[in-house]
């Protein structure tokens, strides 16, 4: 098995096609099941994606959705907060209330928090993941060495210096002081149910995370790189970020 990759001219028709593709797999998913069940992700990388994917003619009384990761500590009215990313530039954007958004709460007590998502999640199969990749190859906020046996579906993980530089420098904090060092994450094998997975991963600050995953050995040092193992992922890059691929 390996990553389909598309490269597209900029990263406007890539977060584009990636929205596309994943509104096709959501609309295949309602008509086998009625329903449809989604994981959406925050960041840079998803601001072309989510644009599209919102403004596309779906059922959305239909779909379930779900969200990776989130800071432990931060609450929804900071700037950094993936719940309030989400809200502005997701849920409340869509034309038709969602069957439901489970977000991931980082206010409260973590493990509690943990142990609800799981609960739920187990009983909503996932349909298409929509995802990026960190600029250290992380997925959702599983950093390397990642824990690629857990069967946990959320974990608390540890925040590594180059992931919070990473948030530093797309502008969510303002010092690498105020990033926090933990976080509540999906898991690396809860990702890998997912019956499609969509990455949508511009920009040249990515291109040797994006090397190392497509082209590099399955390691848990570069986290990403499990997606060489699973049967239906779509990695879509610009011209930047394809830069190191040969």
């Amino acid at each position: 098995m390996s990553i389909h990759v598309e490269i597209s001219p900029d990263k406007a028709v890539a977060g584009k096609a990636g929205a596309l593709h994943g509104a096709r797999l959501i609309r295949e998913a309602i008509a086998c099941r009625g329903v449809a069940n989604i994981i959406v992700a925050t960041g840079a990388s998803q601001f072309e994606m989510l644009k599209v994917l919102v403004n596309e003619d779906l059922p959305w009384e239909k779909i379930t959705a779900f969200h990776l990761d989130e800071y432990i500590g931060v609450p929804v009215t900071h700037p950094a907060s993936f719940r309030g990313y989400l809200w502005e530039r997701f849920h409340r954007l869509l034309p038709r209330p969602l069957r439901g958004f489970h977000y991931v709460d980082g206010e409260g007590d973590p493990q509690a928090e943990v142990r609800r998502l799981d609960a739920i999640i187990r009983e909503h199969p996932i349909d298409v993941c929509f995802a990026g990749i960190g600029e250290n190859a992380h997925l959702a906020f599983n950093d390397p060495p990642a824990d690629f046996d857990t069967e946990a579906a959320y974990l608390v993980v540890n925040l590594d210096e180059a992931c919070r530089r990473q948030q530093l420098g797309e502008g969510w904090f303002a010092t690498l002081e105020e990033v926090p060092t933990q976080a509540i994450s999906m898991s690396i094998r809860q990702i890998l149910k997912s019956r499609g997975i969509i990455l949508s991963v511009p920009d040249a600050r990515k291109a040797a995370a994006v090397q190392a995953c497509l082209r590099g050995p399955v390691t848990n040092t570069v986290p990403a790189s499990i997606l060489q193992t699973h049967g239906n992922t779509t990695i879509y890059l610009d011209p930047d970020s394809a830069s190191l691929l040969k």
